[in-house]
């Protein structure tokens, strides 16, 4: 008895410490990153943090939805580019952009642990990026390829590989196609948006057999995220983040409300903390690479 009240006072406790962390992300409004130049990922890390991408200069800034505040936190070298970026535990993964390449940093200390080269220099676009059945997935935005970094316990890394997409999601159509990566926690089915097409496609991590989700039609759709069976798509010069619920076998989904505010300028990707949505203003309306004075990640509540 003694052994079962003590596990149900841990099992309170720990209950209590997660819902402390989600509404501790109180803060509402835009929070600037210092110094950057431009503006385009952002990944959810431990508690309150997020980290965002400078997309053209490569560095990354590291803020805290809880308290509004941002700083920066990696200095890349010269020459990279950072768009979409995910967080698996101590690893911080980065779509590399037009550089064709994929980056891993150390969240505790900033360090390159990783560097890979999926194809060449200005020739493609490394978009995005999800961490999920033991593999980061990096996309490609005018090839029909999806790029694969194995990741091993403790963290190590393997050797990439190409998963060739066939289907619908392989139209390359449009000046960006794939774009937004998600997947199933168990990385069993990915899911892309493709801008061009102004919608959602499931595929196949095996095979990369491709096949459209029906009811989703969201022009100018950005990144993606997909959680608790719901999706989020970012749709960036339509300023709105599009919030869907999913069937539970994937086909299909119906639209549960469409998020929008004032601050938004070009969104291009989010991180969910509890009810709080933190998006990235890409400010693709000043030009491409953009020129605005200032750029920032603006939460809202996603209500």
């Amino acid at each position: 008895m003694r052994r079962l009240v003590i596990g149900l006072c841990a099992a309170l406790l720990l209950g209590a410490g997660f819902a402390g962390t989600v509404s501790a992300a109180s803060f509402s409004g835009s929070i600037v990153l210092p110094g950057a130049t431009s503006a385009e990922g952002i990944a959810r890390g431990e508690g309150s943090t997020f980290y965002a991408g400078d997309a053209f200069a490569g560095d990354i800034y590291r803020g805290d939805v809880r308290t509004g505040s941002a700083s920066l936190f990696i200095d890349a070298p010269a020459g990279r580019n950072a768009l979409g970026m995910k967080v698996d535990h101590h690893l911080l993964f980065v779509a590399g952009g037009f550089t064709g390449q994929g980056y891993v940093y150390d969240t505790r200390t900033g360090a390159t642990v990783a560097t890979y080269q999926f194809a060449a220099a200005n020739a493609t676009i490394i978009n995005d990026v999800i961490v999920a059945g033991g593999a980061a997935w990096f996309t490609d935005s005018t090839q029909p390829k999806i790029y694969r970094v194995p990741i091993g316990h403790g963290g190590s890394l393997g050797a990439a590989s190409t998963l060739v997409v066939t289907g619908p999601a392989a139209d390359l159509s449009g000046p960006f196609n794939m774009n937004g990566i998600a997947a199933t926690r168990n990385g069993k089915t990915l899911l892309v948006a493709h801008t061009g097409d102004g919608t959602v496609y499931t595929v196949d991590p095996k095979t990369g057999a491709s096949a459209a989700i029906a009811g989703v039609d969201v022009p100018n759709v950005d990144g993606i995220l997909l959680e608790a069976g719901r999706l989020w798509a970012v749709q960036n010069f339509s300023n709105q983040v599009t919030e869907l619920k999913l069937s539970h076998d994937l086909t299909s989904a119906t639209v549960e409300r469409v998020i929008t505010d004032q601050a938004f300028e070009v969104p291009t990707t989010v991180a969910r903390f509890g009810d709080r949505l933190a998006v990235v203003n890409a400010k693709f309306d000043t030009g491409f690479p953009p020129t605005a004075p200032s750029y920032d990640v603006v939460v809202v509540d996603r209500h």
